[in-house]
């Protein structure tokens, strides 16, 4: 099977096809935002990575999300839950970790099907 890369950095790729298999790199929002504007960030991104590799958020198979905080639980699931098509929701796992910078709150990790 091949694999295809688009958005191509120096470190890290946005996206990597292998099969029928998307994978995209960890979306953070804009620093200086809020947990639920830093979401709706990710969530818009990862929309439009889903377009440029030919699906889209009714064919997410699994997302790790990644909160500096998990006492913003609740704000984030609150834009989630707004976001992700009923029917359509993937295996998720939410979890606290030190993101790459202070100003970071949020961290959406997602694999999708094509």
């Amino acid at each position: 099977m091949s694999i295809r890369r688009i958005d191509v950095g120096p470190r890290m790729s946005q996206i990597v096809i292998h099969g029928n298999t998307v994978y995209l790199a960890g979306q953070v929002g804009e620093p200086g935002g809020n947990v639920a504007s830093q979401t709706r960030d990710i969530l818009a991104a990862i929309d439009e990575l889903l377009a440029k590799a030919g699906t889209d958020k009714t064919k997410i198979v699994q997302a790790i999300i990644w909160l500096a905080d998990m006492g913003t639980f609740a704000e984030m699931n609150s834009e989630w839950d707004k976001w992700v098509p009923q029917g359509h929701t993937p295996a998720r796992a939410t979890g606290e970790a030190k993101l790459a910078g202070p100003e970071y709150l949020v961290e959406i990790i997602v694999t999708a099907a094509i």
